[in-house]
């Protein structure tokens, strides 16, 4: 049934052209030593050719450093880290004639208030949240497209070091291992930052599986001195996350800021190699408020306003969801095999809360654009618990198609996983970087109803000529 079921999908896929777009996905701590190990099915070639047209492509929009904002904090320091909380609006109506304010005047003069989902279009003139979530997706996928290569270096391995070097590292453009004005509220009492800018590195958990693969990979590009810098630099900040009140707010959070705050602390102490660290740091996550966040029937609710009861609820338990898995990720790459099966209070599983949130579907509250946020958890719960009736394999493909998904390539077994990659033996396989990258080994590819058409799309995307 499995492969029956991914054969018509591959057909499908084929037959639509599907293409899949630079995404970054919430949160994710991908297994350096999965990738480092390189046995990936022949029914990954396309999810591969997306990752190597992903780094291409964020190879081409770094780097980034906290320096490039138009607007220093209110110390003064570029190096500081800065941004402004998302859902925060002017109200100006005691300060006077507002006709008259300079946007300065507004930020520092206006009371601000809270609006619950509603983003401020101006929360992104200050850009180092976004330049961060870049950062983070172009160490990843540059690491792994680098560990493709088989090689001690490539162009992939130089984009994420000198990425690394240029935001961590380089003393003229590195930033401060603080936090201390992220997500600033604005106004006469909002000049110093509030415990949701954590949130706003919650892809540190990325960065640490991009350094590691790296490091273990033995890639000269990352020097033993860069490590030693990178982990100085990682400790000065887990310091800052263990005893600065903003952090500790934020670690007590009972909702996705609290999720992804241990995401963010459990990464780091394992990139600087304190397993032990790392998993007190899971299971302090696994023992509090993940106790509490989902119920029986797999909703993501508690005493107070959390996932179910916000302004965009399907947006708000994917994402939560996505931090909830990234935490188990983090704990069983530490060594905590039995994560997995960690329940509730209430006796419920990660499975639990992904299997209630594909029951809602994102129309139900208006929210169609968010639909795809929820497949790399359904693609993650699938290779994690199984997937026997196909339940997982149906919903994604009502979807985008997902063979060709970075995801994919981490997410086996799911339909299309090791199950049916011994029949693709004589599949095509990709060698080479860029321009010079191609098929080879052209065999017998009817199992997965691969066709020559197919075989040219995988080429066009190694080769960057055809952008997935």
């Amino acid at each position: 049934m499995r492969s029956s079921l991914f054969s018509a999908y591959i057909s499908l896929l084929l037959g639509s052209h599907a293409v899949s777009a630079l995404t970054s996905y919430a949160n994710d701590f991908v297994d350096p030593d999965f990738i480092l190990a390189g046995k990936f099915g022949n029914n990954t070639l396309a999810a591969q050719a997306t990752i190597r047209s992903w780094a291409a492509e964020l190879a081409g929009q770094g780097p980034w450093t906290v320096m490039s904002k138009a607007v220093a904090p209110p110390n003064g320091d570029k190096h500081d880290y800065m941004s402004w909380a998302p859902y925060w609006w002017p109200d100006c109506s005691g300060v006077g004639n507002t006709t008259e304010l300079a946007p300065e005047q507004i930020w520092k003069e206006c009371k601000y208030v809270s609006r619950d989902g509603l983003f401020n279009p101006d929360g992104r003139l200050i850009n180092d949240v976004g330049n961060f979530q870049s950062l983070s997706d172009a160490v990843l996928y540059n690491a792994i497209a680098h560990s493709f290569e088989g090689t001690p270096s490539s162009s992939y391995s130089k984009t994420a070091v000198s990425f690394i070097k240029a935001w961590f590292l380089d003393p003229d453009t590195r930033m401060n291992p603080n936090l201390n004005f992220a997500q600033m509220q604005r106004g006469p009492t909002g000049q110093t930052g509030s415990h949701t800018g954590i949130l706003d590195l919650k892809g540190m958990a990325k960065i640490a599986s991009g350094i590691i693969i790296l490091r273990k990979g033995g890639n000269t590009d990352w020097t033993t001195d860069l490590d030693n810098q990178m982990n100085a630099w990682s400790k000065e900040f887990i310091t800052w996350l263990e005893t600065a009140q903003i952090a500790l707010e934020e670690g007590h959070a009972d909702n996705n800021h609290g999720t992804f705050y241990y995401n963010q602390l459990a990464a780091l102490k394992i990139m600087v190699n304190d397993n032990p660290g790392a998993l007190n740091v899971t299971n302090t996550y696994f023992s509090s408020q993940y106790l509490f966040q989902i119920k029986a029937n797999g909703e993501q609710v508690r005493s107070r306003p959390l996932e179910a009861i916000r302004t965009r609820p399907y947006h708000y338990r994917a994402y939560n969801l996505a931090a909830m898995i990234t935490n188990a990720r983090l704990a069983a790459y530490a060594g905590d095999i039995n994560v997995w099966n960690k329940t509730t209070t209430e006796g419920a599983t990660i499975k639990t809360a992904l299997d209630f949130a594909m029951t809602i579907p994102a129309s139900a509250s208006k929210e169609t654009t968010y639909t795809t946020e929820l497949y790399p958890s359904i693609a993650a719960v699938a290779a994690v618990y199984g997937d026997p009736g196909d339940k997982y394999a149906a919903f994604l493909q009502k979807g985008a198609a997902y063979a060709v998904e970075a995801y994919f390539l981490w997410n086996q077994p799911l339909a299309g996983g090791e199950a049916e990659s011994a029949a693709l033996t004589a599949a095509p396989s990709i060698t080479g970087t860029g321009k010079n990258a191609k098929a080879t080994g052209v065999g017998e590819n009817s199992a997965l109803g691969l066709s020559w058409s197919w075989l040219g799309v995988v080429s066009a995307v190694a080769a960057g000529v055809l952008t997935l």
